[in-house]
């Protein structure tokens, strides 16, 4: 599974129910109430609430940004043992909310173990660096790309906008963004033509009005990055930095040295094969406008 263009091997056998929909870029991601991790959610907040704490005091004790609990609580996010371990520790719970967790078990929840950390560490962060190979980096995706990307399904495509908001939110303030994108994820069609010339406008608009935001393109050819997208997060308060790795298999998360070092070598080395971001910027513009008219 991939945290950009990933869809996992349980969502395949079922892809002829899934039904392509395309969300309006304002409108609110829906959740389903019942799902499981909305009444995960539900539970959070009835021991929060009946411990006196608003998100924000609870937010502040257990070291986690109050709009990842309000993800959590209103059934967008998932939330992962660290967390529910927290809670439980601060909101004396007896461990009812870990041991809630258990149906993340089920072969049909959206995030394995494995990436469920991911959206925690991005609200975490005060810069992250994505090079994409093969697509548009997901916290740039619109919702149209993203449901042609995921095939679908309602669920993920909410997940991937609600982790969009970490780039919005005010309090803490928002990560730097700092893209590579190959340029071959210019031209590979996801949706038709009208979905990917939405979405690279919507590239370049971003870019422009954001000064956290910038996105470069690495010209096609042999590079360092070919082995495959990652992601480099700096993590507030000076707590060093964690790796999300896709591979064929699964991602990986990884905090050790080497592969840090690694990763931003080559981060460090595709960067400067890049075009300059005005001329990545007027290149995916012209892409748009001439590519997928």
């Amino acid at each position: 599974m991939c945290t950009d263009h990933h869809k996992t091997n349980n969502l395949e056998d079922h892809r002829a129910l899934l039904k392509v929909v395309e969300l309006h870029p304002r409108e609110k991601p829906m959740t389903d109430p019942y799902s499981p991790k909305a009444i995960w959610g539900r539970e959070l907040r009835h021991y929060r609430e009946s411990a006196g704490y608003t998100q924000s005091q609870l937010a502040a004790l257990i070291n986690f940004a109050p709009s990842l609990i309000s993800g959590i609580e209103n059934g967008h996010v998932p939330a992962v043992p660290e967390f529910a371990e927290a809670c439980d520790e601060v909101l004396n719970t007896g461990g009812a909310l870990t041991r809630g967790l258990d149906y993340r078990k089920s072969k049909t929840e959206r995030y394995p173990p494995w990436f469920g950390e991911w959206p925690i560490i991005e609200t975490k962060s005060t810069m992250l660096r994505n090079f994409e190979l093969a697509v548009i980096p997901g916290l740039l995706q619109t919702p149209a790309y993203a449901s042609a990307l995921l095939n679908g399904d309602e669920e993920a495509v909410a997940g991937r906008l609600e982790r969009q908001q970490v780039l919005s939110r005010e309090e803490p303030p928002p990560p730097k963004l700092r893209c590579v994108v190959d340029e071959g994820a210019l031209h590979r069609p996801v949706g038709d033509a009208k979905v990917m010339q939405e979405q690279l406008l919507h590239i370049t608009e971003r870019a422009v009005t954001s000064a956290l935001i910038s996105v470069q393109v690495l010209p096609y050819g042999v590079h360092t990055g070919l082995p495959g997208s990652f992601w480099i997060a700096s993590l507030r308060g000076g707590k060093g930095e964690v790796a999300y790795v896709e591979t064929a298999l699964r991602g990986l998360i990884t905090r050790t040295f080497e592969d840090l070092e690694h990763l931003t070598d080559v981060w460090e080395s595709i960067r400067t094969d890049s075009l300059p971001e005005r001329d990545s910027l007027d290149l995916i513009r012209r892409t748009a406008e001439e590519r997928w008219t």
